[in-house]
């Protein structure tokens, strides 16, 4: 596995969840983290707990592409360059697709997709240089979609679609891209909007840092391999 001391990270959706226990995973090997997303609150909170020694953050809302870009002008202010981008931030919402209102599938589609070309457009000139990482978290919804989640399920089919396109496009720069797809993961993803806090079903998902680790294997590969697309589930969750 390759040292990833000294690596610098792009985290977008670094608040909570996956973000958030990928950035402690990364700044515990030795990386710097570059945290993004829309709850400055919440970033501060996790600057504060790493000690704020090799992290940098920005409150940013990846739908819009100026905010995406000032993240990375943190990075490059902070750290100079970048090694990798995480692109992590998503939202759902569960509901037929007659059902859900016209902002909320707006908001799906524009922080899902649109908020994940937006992040690896701005990454790809910084990564050119020297090469890195991109690993686009999509789903097993973007695998085969699932009743009451055809919006999301579409979404992250395109992020799936995005790795594959990237990968050609951009592997002879050096920089390789991954698209993850995790099952039911145990976080606030989709809170109040078809999960509540008191469900059962949480006991059987994956943990936000089972997801970390995984990410965190797929940068440590030594740089003669790559991986495409990588799904996973919880060992208790239904097939």
């Amino acid at each position: 596995m390759r040292d990833l001391q000294g690596k610098v990270a792009v985290i977008t959706g670094a608040s909570s969840g996956i973000g958030a226990a990928t950035a402690r995973r990364l700044h515990a090997l030795g990386a710097s983290v570059v945290l993004g997303a829309r709850r400055g609150d919440r970033l501060k909170e996790l600057a504060d707990e790493l000690g704020n020694e090799r992290v940098a953050w920005a409150e940013v809302d990846i739908r819009s592409p100026r905010q995406v870009e000032d993240l990375f002008g943190v990075a490059v202010d902070a750290f100079r360059n970048i090694d990798c981008l995480i692109a992590n931030a998503g939202v759902g919402a569960y509901g037929g697709i007659c059902d859900l209102s016209d902002t909320e599938i707006e908001e799906v589609v524009a922080t899902n997709l649109t908020g994940a070309i937006w992040s690896v457009r701005h990454a790809i000139p910084l990564l050119t240089a020297k090469g890195g990482d991109i690993v686009l978290i999509s789903s097993v919804a973007g695998l085969r979609g699932r009743p009451d989640e055809a919006v999301y399920a579409a979404t992250k089919h395109g992020v799936v679609g995005l790795a594959g396109s990237l990968d050609r496009e951009l592997r002879s720069k050096g920089i390789r891209v991954s698209a993850l797809c995790p099952g039911a993961t145990d976080t606030e993803f989709a809170m109040g909007r078809g999960r509540l806090p008191d469900m059962p079903q949480l006991k059987t998902m994956m943990r936000a840092e089972d997801v970390a680790d995984s990410i965190v294997y797929v940068l440590g590969q030594p740089t003669s391999m790559r991986t495409l697309l990588w799904s996973m589930r919880s060992v208790m969750s239904e097939n």
